[in-house]
């Protein structure tokens, strides 16, 4: 699944622009199911299983990652950004991107340590204070080559990292993208949907959208979720760790997760000999939040890769918690219907 997700990853989706994403998917899933892109430019599929359950399932990812905007151009052919997504002006400064169609590369930039104050090196940056500069000469010569609304990319390698680490931008959640192809190209027991949803990272708005149109009775989201598992951090605020399997969340700042399918999966993951945590902290959200609202309201479960550094250019995850969820995920769809 490594050389899947390395190239899930390597591909730009900023939301709003997860164009490149879809095609990719599209073409690796299109001989294994039936599939319709919505409005919105979510990807709905159906893979007919062995059996035809009397409840829907509807298993799914996002395939947006965050990034930044051009939101102006400055006399001296800097750019100014918005960020797209929830992002850490510390996690940008000096980083590498890339700017617009062209993918123009470009760099982070930040005002110089020695013309800040006292008071001003003592505080957090802000993203108001940073730019992008492309070595353009003057606002005329930036202005030829970028337009105002262009997506702004994180410039990352897909690095390997000890034995079974890997490190890359938009493992939120291409590792969950991964998963749901791999089990396309699976034999399932029960007939599931599968949804490769656009514009989480901003609202969860294409899951809502592709939510009320399948109509599902039971939902499983599939994510990557922050792992602060290093030096210093203690108890919960490590939130889960790397290497000790999928996590299975009772709740977050937007879903109370159904308490039946979270013991479910704990159950499964016994049975299975499959290691399996869940998250230490009330923090965070994803699709779930507008899924399990959806319509008459869906029972909705959560399971999620940890991942260090999330929403950066190096995010850190263990392929092993990408297998395993895998394996979770597989049962979990031949027992929930059944429920």
């Amino acid at each position: 699944m490594k050389d899947l997700l390395r190239e899930l990853c390597l591909i730009d989706g900023v939301s709003g622009d997860e164009a490149a994403v879809r095609e990719y998917i599209i073409e690796k899933i299109k001989d294994v199911c039936t599939y319709s892109i919505d409005p919105l430019g979510s990807i709905i599929c159906f893979k007919k299983g062995r059996k035809t359950p009397e409840k829907k399932l509807m298993i799914c990812a996002h395939m947006d990652e965050v990034g930044f905007i051009v939101t102006s151009v400055r006399d001296d052919g800097t750019l100014t950004f918005g960020e797209v997504g929830g992002i850490d002006a510390s996690v940008a400064i000096g980083r590498p991107v890339r700017v617009g169609k062209d993918r123009i590369c470009g760099v982070i930039g930040s005002t110089a340590v020695h013309n800040l104050s006292k008071e001003e090196r003592e505080k957090a940056p802000s993203m108001s204070g940073l730019y992008i500069d492309i070595g353009a000469a003057d606002k005329v010569e930036a202005e030829k080559i970028v337009n105002l609304g262009d997506c702004v990319y994180f410039d990352s390698d897909f690095t390997e990292l000890g034995g079974n680490r890997v490190k890359s931008k938009a493992i939120d959640d291409r590792a969950g993208c991964a998963i749901m192809i791999k089990l396309l190209h699976e034999e399932l027991e029960y007939d599931a949907y599968f949804v490769f949803n656009v514009q989480e990272e901003i609202g969860l708005r294409g899951s809502g959208a592709s939510a009320f149109s399948v109509a599902p009775d039971f939902a499983v989201v599939l994510e990557a979720t922050t792992a602060a598992d290093i030096d210093g951090v203690n108890g919960a605020k490590k939130v889960c760790s790397l290497g000790e399997g999928p996590v299975v969340s009772f709740m977050d700042r937007s879903t109370v997760y159904d308490k039946e399918l979270y013991s479910l999966a704990f159950e499964i993951a016994g049975n299975e000999n499959l290691p399996c945590q869940t998250k230490t902290m009330i923090a965070g959200g994803n699709d779930a939040g507008a899924i399990h609202i959806s319509g008459r309201g869906v029972r909705t479960l959560a399971v999620s890769v940890p991942c260090r550094y999330l929403h950066s250019a190096s995010c850190v995850s263990e392929m092993s918690d990408l297998e395993n969820s895998y394996k979770l995920v597989k049962k979990l769809a031949a027992r929930i219907p059944e429920l």
